[in-house]
C-alpha cells in the first residue's frame, strides 16, 4: 500500500500511468480510512490477522486468497478526471476477462443497500462492483492528489478461513482460478479501455525509498492504524 501511494506521485513528476498486481505475504485484514478500528471486534474470524489502514474508504477487506490491483494515472489523461467512469472501464475489462475464462460476471447497477453498513467490504454494494450472481468478487476504491488519481481494489479468487461467509470465483464457479490466468486476459482490455500501453518495468529507487518512507509515517505505524 505505501508503494501504491508512491505510485501515485510519479504520475504527477512524469505523466506515466502504472498499473501494478500483487497479493499478500500472510492473510491481513485492512480497514477503509473512516472505519473505526474498534469495529474488528465485529468480525472475530479474522481477529488472529494483521491489520492496516487503507488511504482509501470503503469497508473492511480480508486479504488472503485475492488479487489486489492499483491503477495510477496522471492528471492529463482523461479518466483521471472521470472517477466513476474509470472505475467502469477498469470493472468492465476485468469481466471480460473472466468471461473469457469461462467466468460470468456483471457490475451492480442497484438498487442501493438500506440499513446498516456491513463491516466488510465484500458484504458492501456500491454502483460499478462485480457480482457474480448475488456475491460481490470485485471491488475497488480511489484517491485523488493533485489530479493525479489512484485506484487500487481487490479480486476475490477463493474463500478464506478468516472470512468464512465469502465465496470467491472458485466456490462459485467450481474452478481454480490462477492469478496469472486471470492477468493475461485483464492486461489487452485494460489497455484498450484505458487507451495506454503498459510494459514491463523495474520500480526505481527513488520510488522505493518514498515507499519506505510512507510505510514507516504510516502503513507500518501503529498510531496511523488505530488513529480511528
Amino acid at each position: 500500500m505505501a508503494l501504491d501511494e508512491a505510485l501515485l506521485e510519479s504520475p504527477q513528476k512524469d505523466g506515466i500511468a502504472t498499473v501494478r498486481f500483487y497479493t499478500w505475504r500472510e492473510p491481513t485484514l485492512s480497514l477503509g480510512y473512516f472505519q473505526p478500528h474498534v469495529d474488528r471486534k465485529l468480525h472475530p474470524a479474522s481477529e488472529k490477522c494483521p491489520m492496516v489502514r487503507r488511504a482509501s474508504g470503503g469497508g473492511a477487506i480480508l486479504h488472503d486468497w485475492e488479487l489486489t490491483y492499483s491503477i495510477a494515472l496522471p492528471r492529463a489523461h482523461l479518466l483521471a478526471q472521470r472517477a466513476h467512469q474509470l472505475y467502469d472501464a477498469v470493472h468492465e475489462s476485468l469481466i471480460e476477462a473472466l468471461a473469457e475464462m469461462g467466468v460470468s460476471a456483471a457490475r451492480f447497477t442497484g438498487p442501493r443497500q438500506v440499513g446498516k453498513t456491513p463491516f466488510l467490504c465484500f458484504q458492501r454494494r456500491e454502483l460499478g462492483d462485480v457480482l457474480a450472481g448475488d456475491f460481490k468478487i470485485a471491488g475497488s476504491a480511489q484517491r485523488r492528489q493533485h489530479g493525479a488519481i489512484l485506484q487500487h481494489g481487490s479480486v476475490l479468487l477463493a474463500r478464506s478461513e478468516f472470512a468464512p461467509e465469502l465465496p470467491g470465483v472458485g466456490e462459485l464457479f467450481t474452478r481454480e482460478v490462477k492469478i496469472e490466468s486471470l492477468i493475461r486476459p485483464w492486461m489487452p482490455r485494460l489497455e484498450a479501455k484505458l487507451k495506454v500501453s503498459f510494459s514491463p518495468a523495474v520500480l526505481p529507487e527513488p520510488t522505493i525509498a518514498a515507499a519506505r518512507e510512507i510505510a514507516r509515517q504510516k502503513f507500518g505505524n501503529s498510531a496511523w492504524t488505530l488513529r480511528r
